[in-house]
């Protein structure tokens, strides 16, 4: 999943999972990356870069959602949307909209910390897509955001402010400046990012829907308008839908880029990096080829990067997992116990909603990769009360999992459960299996329509009883099929997620444990380089 710096051409996604609602900036020779994380925690992601096309993740902006008794369960499409990464005074700054609490920001002096405590800037309900400017030609500071219609009623429409050099607070009530119902045929104009270049206030926004929009480009010598505006990426006849949202970065050497991201059903919004241009046809900004996105092209004249992207095995050492896993809301003490040894050891937490996963908080997730893969894990289901059970889920709207459950006379079995969309609980897809030992590792092979087969083995080679379920007859390796191909679902602006669980029906006294070991993730159909 990383590029060859071999190869003379990189080829799009450059990040081939969910890193919604891009925003790039460089400071030097290094490239940082941050996107919408919603309810998840730790949340803001930081990902670097030296030649914008390998990434990896070096940590999060955010280490607990606030308040915090809001984000104790999960609320996966709140919390923090399409965030603006900046540097300024020599600080980096993010700030974010939260659609129920209002525009926050935090600021470090090192892209790994120490971060700040979020700030509010701006309180108030769909206040969405901030993006900050400090200009350097008048030293003055200014700020944009889009409005969520869901919560406040407005939409299609970026109102603007100036704003306290210390990025604290703004210094006005604030103006609508672009009013996308006044543009013929633009609707859901969101995501405003915003710069000075060439004696113009630029604003890049999309519009249109996540599936189905453009780019757009608006300019004016004011910051208060008024504004025109351009399409300066769609569709056409390529099959990357709704090519928005993203940022504009400059290289050293002058060259400039935009990274957007593309809508893909259960893999969420992928990363796309087109090239760019200025000058094209009065001044305005060219991206893709000629305003359509490339599927490939010439890498940025930038040294040449070993190949790299975000981390997604984990050997669990010491019992904590790598900074690619995110809860699925704020984590408590006593979840995760740290140790001497590799393996992650999770508590089996009680909980009223052990019939249904998409309501735990204690469930740990990390992207689904874009491409085929096959996901795998071992498990150990250590003792504990019955019912106790962990497993290994595809988690969305829609979810099924595969794991152990101890049972009332104290064996434990292989389970397999999903639960359908308009479902409000989980049912077998599978009959339950012996689990000699309590051990099991557990597979998922996902295609390319992010369609799941999942499989075990218990190391019981006299198992043949589940053959049956789906005419494959015995996996290869010890591998056994179970069930029938689940079809990944995202959430409501979130792809689905991978998620390592452990809980226990409600009761009294520690329910016992579970560790996990060896999680990996091996692409199944190798792509060209990018």
């Amino acid at each position: 999943m990383s590029a060859d710096p071999a190869e003379p051409v990189y080829r799009n996604p450059v990040l081939d999972a969910d890193w919604s609602d891009p925003d790039v900036i460089r400071v030097g020779d290094d490239f940082y990356l941050t996107a919408s994380s919603f309810g998840r925690v730790p949340g803001l992601p930081l990902l670097h870069s030296r030649d914008l096309v390998n990434w990896t993740l070096v940590g999060h902006a955010l280490q607990r959602l606030e308040p915090e008794s809001e984000f104790a369960v999960p609320r996966h499409d709140c919390g923090v949307w399409a965030p603006s990464l900046r540097h300024h005074d020599g600080r980096f700054w993010i700030f974010w909209g939260d659609p129920d609490r209002g525009v926050f920001q935090v600021n470090a002096p090192e892209i790994r910390g120490p971060w700040t405590r979020p700030h509010l800037v701006k309180a108030g309900k769909g206040l969405i897509d901030p993006c900050p400017l400090w200009d350097d030609e008048t030293g003055e500071a200014y700020l944009v955001h889009a409005w969520a219609k869901s919560r406040s009623g407005v939409k299609n429409r970026l109102t603007g402010h100036r704003m306290h050099p210390h990025g604290t607070e703004l210094l006005d009530e604030g103006k609508v400046i672009v009013d996308g119902d006044r543009i013929p045929g633009w609707f859901t104009l969101e995501g405003p990012k915003l710069y000075r270049h060439d004696g113009w206030f630029w604003i890049f926004a999309p519009a249109g829907g996540v599936e189905t929009g453009w780019q757009g480009a608006f300019r004016s010598r004011a910051f208060f308008g008024p504004y025109e505006e351009k399409v300066v990426l769609e569709q056409k006849d390529t099959d990357v839908n709704g090519p928005h949202q993203g940022g504009w970065v400059r290289t050293p050497s002058g060259e400039d880029w935009f990274l957007h991201f593309q809508q893909r059903g259960a893999y969420g919004r992928v990363v796309h990096l087109q090239p760019m241009r200025w000058g094209g046809g009065g001044g305005w900004p060219v991206i893709g080829d000629d305003g359509a996105p490339v599927a490939e092209h010439r890498r940025p004249d930038l040294p040449p990067q070993p190949p790299a992207a975000p981390a997604t095995d984990d050997d669990f050492p010491g019992g904590r997992p790598g900074r690619q896993w995110q809860w699925t809301a704020n984590p408590r003490d006593g979840w995760a116990t740290h140790h001497s040894a590799d393996g992650l050891r999770l508590t089996c937490v009680r909980t009223p909603d052990a019939h249904d996963l998409r309501a735990l908080p204690n469930v740990l997730t990390q992207r689904l990769p874009g491409t085929p893969c096959t996901v795998e894990v071992d498990l150990r289901l250590d003792d504990g009360e019955p019912g106790a059970r962990a497993g290994l889920a595809v988690l969305g709207d829609a979810y099924s999992w595969i794991g152990l459950q101890r049972g009332p006379d104290g064996t434990v079995r292989l389970v397999h459960r999903f639960a359908e969309t308009v479902a409000d609980q989980e049912r077998d897809a599978a009959p339950p299996r012996p689990a000699p030992g309590g051990r099991a590792r557990l597979r998922v092979d996902i295609d390319a329509g992010a369609r799941c087969r999942f499989s075990y083995d218990t190391g019981d080679t006299g198992d043949t009883a589940n053959t049956a379920d789906t005419g494959d007859g015995a996996g290869q390796g010890g591998f056994r099929p179970s069930g029938q191909v689940f079809a990944a679902t995202p959430w409501r602006w979130v792809g689905a997620l991978l998620g390592l669980v452990a809980l226990a029906p409600t009761g009294q006294g520690h329910a016992g444990t579970a560790t996990f070991t060896q999680f990996r993730i091996r692409i199944q159909e190798k792509r060209a380089d990018r």
